[in-house]
């Protein structure tokens, strides 16, 4: 009996143990997948309704926010985790971003409301702007949350009416972008 060597395939075979992922590396994976899919179990079923996954995926994470022992729980995010690696997961990663205002859209969205909302409380000119790029706009209870956020700056009150402005204009702005006619990212442009 002969044996052969083939230097060709010996270098093959170095190269393919080379560039497949060490057993630590599956595992750093493995988990990655599993946080991700605990993310995913950690949202309202209406943010999960945002996000494009398989129904297999989407049944597991049901599944998962309904259980409360931690055992089954546990296996159930591994479950989850095996799930998640036949999925596409930069959608559902950038979903997720989305939903926790991560991406850079978000966060640019947030900035222009919250000058919206600063613009409106220096004079009541930023009504009339919030008007035209929102018609649907209660003005009236615009007015009147302007007047308490000011009130409440004067006396070092909590910022209640602040923030409702805020919850307001997101309102009117997840509205608007429901039915794009309007454009209102052009309210930045003249300052």
């Amino acid at each position: 009996m002969s044996s052969t060597h083939h230097p060709e395939t010996d270098d093959a075979d170095q190269l393919d143990i080379d560039t497949r992922p060490s057993k630590s590396q599956k595992k750093r994976e493995s988990h990655a997948l599993q946080d991700l899919g605990g993310q995913l179990v950690g949202l309202s079923a209406a943010q999960l309704a945002r996000i494009e996954m398989s129904d297999s995926l989407r049944s597991a994470i049901r599944e998962a926010q309904r259980i409360t022992s931690n055992g089954a729980k546990r296996r159930q995010m591994q479950y989850i985790g095996r799930l998640m690696r036949d999925a596409d997961v930069e959608p559902i990663q950038a979903a997720l971003d989305a939903i926790r205002g991560v991406s850079a859209q978000a966060k640019a969205r947030e900035h222009r409301l919250e000058r919206l909302r600063a613009r409106m409380l220096e004079h009541e000119q930023g009504i009339d702007d919030i008007a035209r790029a929102y018609p649907a706009a209660d003005l009236q209870q615009l007015r009147q949350l302007r007047r308490n956020a000011l009130k409440e700056q004067e006396l070092g009150k909590p910022p209640r009416a602040f923030r409702e402005i805020f919850r307001i204009l997101r309102a009117l702005d997840d509205d608007a972008s429901a039915t794009p006619s309007d454009n209102p990212e052009n309210l930045d442009d003249d300052e």
